[in-house]
C-alpha cells in the first residue's frame, strides 16, 4: 500500500513507525504527568495543613441576605483578631 502525497509516496512502514513514535511520546508525557501528580499532591495537602494549623485560611467567604460588606484581615494590625468590616455604603466598622 502506498500513499500519495504530491507526487512523492510514504510507505505503510514509514506511517506505522511514525504513529508508534506518537504514542511513546504521549505514553512519555501522559506517565511524567501521572508520577507528578501522585508527588505533588501530598506536597500541597501537607502545606495547607500547616496553614491551617497556625490559623491561615486563604480562602474565606460567605454571605449574609439582604447585607454586602466586605471584612479584611491583616497581619500588620496589632491584635490577630482585629477585623475591618467595610460596608456597602463606604461606612467602616470594627478595627479599620
Amino acid at each position: 500500500m502506498r500513499i500519495e502525497f504530491d507526487g512523492g509516496s510514504v510507505g505503510k512502514k514509514t506511517l506505522v513507525r511514525l504513529g508508534m513514535g506518537a504514542v511513546r511520546v504521549a505514553l512519555l508525557f501522559g506517565s511524567a504527568a501521572i508520577a507528578f501528580a501522585l508527588i505533588l499532591t501530598p506536597v500541597l495537602d501537607r502545606r495547607t495543613r500547616d496553614m491551617a494549623a497556625h490559623g491561615l485560611d486563604p480562602i474565606a467567604t460567605g454571605s449574609v441576605p439582604g447585607r454586602v460588606f466586605v471584612e479584611r484581615r491583616s497581619v500588620l494590625q496589632a491584635t490577630p483578631d482585629a477585623i475591618c468590616i467595610i460596608h456597602e455604603d463606604g461606612r467602616r466598622s470594627g478595627t479599620c
